[in-house]
């Protein structure tokens, strides 16, 4: 049998590490598979609703990651409705699954003040367009773009838990718990 291409996969610090590693190189590498998670939460209807985004801040030491959106977007309004989401990554190159469960703060205003002024003018157009996000529109770009700070939030997810799912040779999975000072567990994959 061929040795496991991915041994950080067989001991639970390793995998953790690699949890936040991909994370974090998801933030700062636009080819990385961590980039562009997969965001869920839940309507206030209590419909589930899942869009990808960009991973923008990963801070394994607070167990945070920050996503940035429009103030005025549905995923906003689900928050404020239930302050939890789930986290999904597929890794491909790595053949790791992450699911992550995290309770959501909304930053705004002064707390994001400092991002907001380190921004590129282009990267300001996506927060302030007219109309709002997801409203109807007539023709497919009857919009403006304006850059407007009082409807740039960043949702900081403060990550309660981390499913990892490791599908090499033989298929591995194991928990990390914020209450449990993330020392981990395996579960059955």
């Amino acid at each position: 049998m061929k040795a496991d291409p991915h041994p950080w996969a067989c001991d639970l610090s390793q995998l953790y590490a690699e949890v936040w590693g991909r994370l974090t190189r998801g933030v700062h590498d636009r080819h990385a598979l961590a980039r562009h998670p997969t965001l869920a939460t839940v309507s206030p209807e209590g419909r589930p609703q899942a869009r990808t985004v960009v991973l923008r801040a990963a801070d394994k030491a607070a167990g945070t990651l920050d996503i940035h959106t429009d103030l005025r977007s549905a995923k906003v309004g689900d928050l404020r409705a239930t302050p939890f989401t789930a986290l999904h990554v597929w890794d491909a190159s790595a053949h790791l699954q992450l699911r992550l469960e995290a309770h959501v703060t909304l930053l705004t205003g002064p707390d994001v003040a400092a991002i907001w002024a380190s921004m590129p003018a282009g990267s300001r157009l996506s927060y302030g367009s007219t109309p709002a996000p997801g409203q109807p529109i007539a023709q497919a770009l009857d919009y403006t773009k304006a850059a407007d700070p009082a409807f740039f939030v960043i949702l900081r997810l403060a990550v309660a838990t981390v499913d990892a799912l490791h599908l090499g040779p033989h298929h591995r999975r194991a928990r990390f718990d914020r209450d449990d000072d993330w020392a981990g567990m395996w579960l059955a994959p």
